[in-house]
C-alpha cells in the first residue's frame, strides 16, 4: 500500500498522548514499526517500560486510530513488542524539548 496511507496512520497515532507523559506516542518513539500489505495494517510499538499499568488502553487507543485512518474494513493488528527496549533515546527532539531534556 502507499506511502500516504502509512503516513496517515502515524498522523493518526501521533494524535495519541500518553496519559503519564503528556506526549504523543509517536514523539516518544514508542512506535517502531507501521506495516501496510494486503492482509492490513500491522503497526509493532512498545511501551515505555513493561510494567506500564495504561499500555492495553494506548494498543487499543493505537487500533481504533489506525481503523479511522484507513479505507473501511482494513484489519488493524497492534503488536506491543519489548525488542528492543524502548530508552530516552527514541524520543523525538520536540518530545525531549518538551520534557525539558
Amino acid at each position: 500500500m502507499s506511502d500516504a496511507r502509512v503516513e496517515a496512520v502515524r498522523r493518526a497515532l501521533a494524535r495519541i498522548a500518553d496519559p503519564e507523559i503528556g506526549v504523543n506516542i509517536v514523539d516518544l518513539g514508542l512506535v517502531y514499526d507501521i506495516v501496510l500489505g494486503p492482509g492490513g495494517c500491522r503497526i509493532a510499538m512498545t511501551m515505555t517500560s513493561p510494567a506500564c499499568p495504561t499500555g492495553g488502553l494506548i494498543a487499543e487507543e493505537a487500533r481504533e486510530a489506525a481503523t479511522a485512518a484507513l479505507p473501511p474494513g482494513t484489519p488493524v493488528q497492534v503488536d506491543l513488542v519489548w525488542d528492543p527496549p524502548w530508552s530516552p533515546e527514541c524520543m523525538s527532539d520536540q518530545a525531549k524539548k518538551h520534557l525539558g531534556w
